[in-house]
């Protein structure tokens, strides 16, 4: 049986019996690390595994409706390759992958430090599957560490979406990470990611928890609709190839509307629904 196999289920299990839930009235999150892994679009599925292929579930993921799949993928970069990369389900609108600084050493590139969904002008990379490869232009990136939480969460932990914090870990070497992103939905589960360098340099083991001890900057706020409401355009058509989280949140309108051939990032739509806003795909 497979080494590396039985180790991944392992860590799986402990994560689980590990895991603590903050202390009420406290501004705890619990900590958990996030390995190397690809999201694919329905696209980049049938090119890597065949055909209307299907990602077969391995295991669910803290965050609901999230899941490891069974098939990995392998990282090429100038330098090296990375084997059975994890592929994470549901399919996505634009396919992404993740490393930490260590495994962009290992592959010979240099990817920004961003937001899930956010991948314009990030670093190249090619995946290989059993059926075939891709060449992603852009689409690699090391993530930004972040926190996800309920808006029932961010009310009682006091910050709001977009807002960057900073969290302390008390470990064997006590570390305070700094400009934590908090991302709020209500299909999230409290939780707060790093990678596996920020994990490794300080101590984080399974069932860690963190304390918010600043709440850090505030994003800005799209500005209030003007009174009255006859005064207000209520929707707008997007021309832009990809809306993303800062167009949602920079248009004023209600509903935005967008082409078929536009990219819509998970972020945009989580963002939308936090706003009140509704995206619709038209014909143009």
């Amino acid at each position: 049986m497979d080494s590396d196999w039985i180790q991944s289920i392992v860590e799986e299990v402990i994560q689980q019996l590990g895991r603590k839930e903050p202390a009420a009235g406290t501004k705890e999150i619990p900590i958990a690390v996030s390995a190397r892994h690809v999201h694919l679009s329905e696209q980049h599925v049938d090119a890597l595994f065949g055909s209307s292929y299907q990602l077969k579930k391995k295991s669910d993921l803290s965050q609901p409706n999230q899941f490891a799949a069974e098939e990995t993928v392998i990282l090429s970069g100038p330098k090296g390759t990375i084997d059975r990369v994890r592929v994470l389900g549901p399919s996505r609108s634009l396919t992404q992958v993740e490393v930490s600084q260590t495994d962009a050493f290992k592959l010979g590139v240099k990817p920004p430090i961003r937001q899930s969904g956010d991948i314009k002008g990030s670093a190249p990379i090619t995946i290989i599957g059993p059926k075939g490869s891709i060449y992603l232009t852009e689409g690699l990136i090391i993530a930004q560490a972040h926190i996800h939480m309920t808006p029932a969460d961010a009310d009682r932990l006091q910050v709001q979406d977009g807002q960057y914090v900073q969290v302390r870990a008390e470990t064997a070497r006590p570390v305070t990470f700094e400009k934590v992103l908090v991302r709020v939905s209500a299909s999230y589960r409290l939780e707060m990611h790093i990678d596996t360098d920020e994990a490794n340099a300080a101590f984080i083991r399974a069932g860690q928890i963190g304390e918010i001890v600043s709440e850090g900057q505030r994003p800005s706020l799209p500005a209030a609709p003007v009174q009255p409401q006859e005064s207000v355009r209520h929707s707008a058509i997007f021309d832009g190839k990809l809306l993303s989280q800062h167009e949602v949140r920079q248009m004023e309108e209600t509903v935005i509307r967008v082409g078929k051939a536009t990219i819509i990032t998970p972020l945009a739509k989580d963002t939308a629904r936090e706003l009140g806003k509704k995206i619709e795909v038209i014909d143009k």
